[in-house]
């Protein structure tokens, strides 16, 4: 059945090589393997689960972690979540994560009752906002930052284990040593003042991997979190291929349902698409279009990339994605599939979409 997802287990682990390579070998740092994009799918958990030089596995979900816990344990990992836990989920926090990313006492404080009540210590990386605006205490606020690792570091079932930062996600502000070097004062800063040593400085994603080539990743940054490096052999900073990792271990194969010639202009006055968007179209003349059974519902199509080079993609409804297969030199048929490689958005909505299959290679 189509659409798939075509999963290719070996390339994603020879992709973990090479960023381990990078990240461990030449960075210094532990490695955190984000499982979200793919939601956490058991076939490549397993593979992450069991790659030696695999130190965390990671999620923002903590659905995703209850799904592969059995594995983390079976070999010797520890899981992370990512997302700042909802009240909601403390219990199953402290059941099914080791460590988990934190920015508000009241959290942490129940996440503190939660594991008394279990019986366990809970693992806590407080997390300082540089710039990016998203999660984490504004690092302007040092004095609050320190006050909160005191509080924590207080408690009878949490451990303050690092702390960490997010950049490029929401902002767009991109890692570099002098705001990183930020996070590793502030940590220095905490561990003075608490006369410990923090296990874990998470010095950000996928965005922060082209310092280590560099040379500018801060010393004491000693941990990154991988997902898209993994997946799609890419930094998120500037969307270099790092080195000995393929961008296509995930493909999307659909099958063609019409295949015509029709203008290439919609006829009529124009208005809004089913997105609430005012598309605009080029005139190609009239040109042979193939109608794929996928549409925007199942994936994203600006991150459709034809492994046949001669089509384009047109556009896209909820269900339907519509190609020029006019300069190809490939005759196409009704139930004749295309390939397509992928950026990390589409990823994400076809491991999400129920309507699509998955096949392991």
């Amino acid at each position: 059945m189509y659409p798939k997802l075509l999963i290719d287990i070996d390339k994603l682990r020879s992709n973990i090589d090479a960023v381990a390579e990078i990240t461990k070998s030449r960075g210094g740092c532990s490695m955190m393997i984000v499982t979200k994009c793919l939601c956490a799918d058991r076939k490549v958990a397993e593979m992450i689960a069991q790659h030696p030089r695999v130190d965390y596995l990671a999620d923002s979900r903590i659905a995703n972690i209850k799904k592969y816990q059995d594995l983390v344990e079976a070999n010797g990992k520890q899981s992370v979540l990512l997302r700042l836990p909802q009240m909601s989920e403390i219990e199953d926090v402290v059941q099914y994560a080791d460590i988990s990313f934190n920015s508000e006492m009241v959290t942490i404080e129940a996440l503190n009752d939660a594991a008394a009540k279990a019986g366990k210590i809970h693992k806590v990386v407080l997390m300082v906002d540089l710039g990016d605006l998203r999660e984490g205490i504004f690092f302007e606020n040092e004095e609050e930052i320190l006050e909160t690792a005191e509080k924590i570091h207080a408690m009878k079932n949490v451990e303050l284990y690092g702390m960490g930062t997010n950049l490029t996600c929401y902002g767009a502000i991109i890692p570099k040593n002098d705001n990183l070097s930020v996070l590793c004062d502030i940590a220095g800063k905490v561990e003075q003042r608490l006369g410990i040593e923090l296990k874990m400085i998470s010095g950000g994603n996928s965005s922060s991997i082209y310092l280590v080539d560099k040379g500018e990743l801060p010393e004491k940054i000693s941990n990154l979190r991988l997902g898209e490096a993994f997946l799609l052999g890419n930094d998120t900073a500037y969307g270099a291929d790092l080195p000995e990792t393929t961008g296509d271990a995930l493909l999307c194969e659909a099958q063609i349902v019409e295949l015509k010639t029709k203008p290439s202009l919609p006829i009529g006055e124009v208005g809004v698409d089913a997105f609430g968007q005012k598309p605009f179209y080029e005139d190609r003349g009239r040109i042979k279009r193939a109608i794929l059974a996928i549409g925007q519902q199942d994936t994203d199509r600006d991150g459709m990339h034809p492994l046949d080079e001669k089509v384009d993609v047109l556009g896209a409804s909820s269900d339907h994605l519509i190609l020029d297969v006019t300069k190809s030199d490939k005759e196409y048929k009704i139930g004749d599939t295309v390939k397509f490689t992928l950026d990390y958005g589409a990823v994400l909505r076809l491991a999400t979409s129920e309507y699509v299959e998955r096949e392991y290679i």
